[in-house]
């Protein structure tokens, strides 16, 4: 196990290690939490500010939630559909040492209604293409709402996620973060790619 992992958990107070598959189906993916060295390289890229609301899909025991907000003062809001890591979310927010600014919703993704405050999304292949389509929609028609400035963040994009977000009128995409030379391999996944959409 990486050591780094261990020492973000327990620096942080919570729980968040380790692979979960138990509620994995057609539509849902395991749940597996995002490193921390790709976490400080998104929260150092300087797209996020304190002044950000992060909306986590697939947000599991809320490991984004608790790093972003730690080290950037942001708000952040995890989405989590699995009534157990539901609960080891709620449950880390306890003993967590900072935590005033981070929620979690127990809901589906594509049922989420988008908060009028949120301005950053993240996603870690936490579902199918079709609930992905279903929940880009959401966001859309939250920024119609309220027109304002947007980033999508997509870390470990698969193929058919990056052919679909290319196609989506209302988004541009704006940068990618190389991850890749945090693992060894050399796997063009690892990146975190990066679409706005603007007023």
């Amino acid at each position: 196990m990486n050591k780094s992992e261990v020492k973000w958990d327990k620096k942080l107070k919570i729980r968040t290690i380790g692979r979960d598959a138990s509620a994995e189906d057609v539509n849902h993916y395991p749940y597996e939490p995002t490193s921390y060295s790709v976490l400080q390289r998104l929260s150092e890229s300087g797209y996020l500010t304190s002044e950000s609301c992060v909306v986590d899909y697939g947000c599991g025991k809320g490991r984004v939630d608790f790093y972003l907000s730690y080290s950037l003062g942001c708000h952040t809001i995890g989405i989590e559909l699995d009534g157990n890591l539901y609960q080891e979310a709620l449950e880390n927010k306890v003993s967590c040492i900072k935590s005033d600014k981070v929620s979690f919703v127990h809901t589906a993704a594509e049922e989420y209604i988008v908060d009028s405050q949120a301005d950053c999304f993240y996603f870690f292949n936490p579902f199918s293409l079709k609930i992905l389509k279903s929940v880009i929609g959401k966001v859309i028609d939250s920024w119609y709402e309220r027109p304002r400035n947007m980033l999508l963040f997509f870390y470990y994009p698969s193929d058919e996620y990056v052919s679909y977000l290319m196609t989506v009128p209302e988004f541009e995409f704006l940068d990618e973060i190389d991850c890749a030379d945090l693992f060894e391999g050399n796997n063009i996944r690892e990146r975190i790619m990066i679409f706005e959409v603007s007023c």
